[in-house]
């Protein structure tokens, strides 16, 4: 048996649209159209089968959109359609993201029976301002509710997302609402600063928002209250109690192999001729129409150069560093100037050894990894700061 992989499954459509958000989801108008869908899926998945023969799916993420608009019994069917097509290992873990809003305990109850074990909540906040703020469709109420009826089901897993820097917020707000995540006991928190992504009604419209200096002070009031109640600051925007750091993004984090199926998923697949990235159709019409032939997804293949960038970009996001040698075996054949390019880092105070070819970030690289990742851009890459999001992967994979 080769490497285990993940395997990431997007269900696109929200009630409504975040001003924030520029991911592939869409307000959705009309009845959903639940059963066209996970038959996509199903042909996308057999599809797909036949290049994971020999290797163990390790994790499962349904991620969005909003996964929970669909039905307990139809992504329940789904989720036993993955056990008949894949090898899926007995402990997989299997991880389904809500919207607090969407939550209902017959959901909750047949996504458990199904084998889903894991939740990841969008909660964002505990202020009704400010979650009418980014147009969330609940409030602070149903996120109680919501985190009590997964219990109910028995969910004793479950991630809280949260966002800080938000319009009109103050220290003591965000402190508040980490606060407020904490008192309802989960296991994992995403805790990370609300951007103005191109594409976004936030972006064409700026909203009022906290500067540098005042959202710098909220992530260190917020990270001591974090690992004040037992979290491990494991990622750059996830903490978790040991043990319970999220498998399947620690995958991406890794730089490991992963399928994607869905309108706009991306999958990273390594065979004895290197890597591949396949990236599916976005619109999910065009996807539902496609699904299950080659005409649903392109393919490409990054150069040595562009691997060791993604590699970086990738183990950056967590704390324990990396080998050189898995960073030469990632890029297949690394440039020459690799080593200097990484003593240069070391000569700036922001990557360190230990001497026998272990480097990870330094306290200030922690801080500054864009800076660390400028070293390392791709011949012909604009020469802006590069993103903190893991490419070809959904940025909620921080979840």
């Amino acid at each position: 048996m080769t490497a285990d992989i993940g395997l990431y499954v997007h269900l696109p459509w929200c009630v409504s649209k975040c001003p924030y958000c520029d991911f592939n989801s869409h307000a959705l108008r009309g009845e959903l159209p639940e059963n066209a869908y996970l038959e996509a899926l199903r042909r996308d998945l057999a599809f797909e089968a036949s290049l994971l023969a020999g290797r163990r799916v390790r994790t499962v993420f349904f991620g969005g959109g909003t996964p929970s608009l669909f039905s307990g019994a139809g992504l329940g069917a789904f989720v036993a359609a993955i056990g008949a097509e894949v090898t899926l290992a007995d402990d997989a873990e299997i991880t389904i993201e809500a919207n607090p809003g969407t939550l209902d305990r017959a959901r909750l109850d047949a996504w458990r029976r199904a084998g889903v074990n894991r939740l990841s909540i969008g909660a964002q906040s505990f202020s009704a301002q400010s979650l009418q703020r980014l147009g969330r469709i609940h409030g602070p109420d149903e996120i109680a509710t919501a985190v009590a009826a997964a219990r109910g089901a028995g969910f004793d897993n479950f991630n809280l997302d949260l966002m800080y820097a938000l319009p009109h917020q103050s220290l003591a707000g965000a402190v508040a609402d980490v606060d407020a995540a904490l008192a309802l006991g989960p296991r994992h928190v995403s805790h990370y600063q609300l951007t103005l992504e191109p594409n976004t009604r936030f972006h064409h419209e700026p909203p009022p928002l906290p500067d540098t200096d005042a959202a710098d002070e909220m992530q260190l009031a917020c990270a001591e209250r974090l690992a004040h109640a037992g979290l491990v600051h494991y990622e750059i925007s996830a903490w978790a109690r040991p043990g319970d750091e999220c498998r399947h993004n620690l995958g991406y984090w890794r730089f490991g192999d992963y399928a994607g199926i869905g309108a706009g998923a991306h999958g990273k697949l390594t065979g004895p001729d290197g890597v591949r990235r396949r990236v599916r159709i976005a619109h999910p019409d065009s996807y539902r129409r496609r699904a299950g032939t080659a005409d649903a997804l392109h393919e490409h293949r990054p150069d040595p150069d562009t691997l060791v960038f993604e590699f970086l970009l990738n183990v950056l996001r967590l704390r324990e560093g990396f080998a050189l040698a898995a960073l030469e075996a990632a890029a297949g054949q690394p440039p020459p100037d690799l080593e200097a390019r990484l003593e240069a880092a070391r000569g700036r105070g922001l990557l360190d050894d230990d001497g026998h070819g272990w480097w990870r970030p330094t306290p200030l690289g922690e801080r500054f990894v864009d800076d660390i990742l400028l070293g390392f851009l791709p011949a012909g890459a604009p020469p802006d700061r590069p993103s903190r999001e893991a490419p070809h992967t959904p940025r909620y994979a921080q979840r």
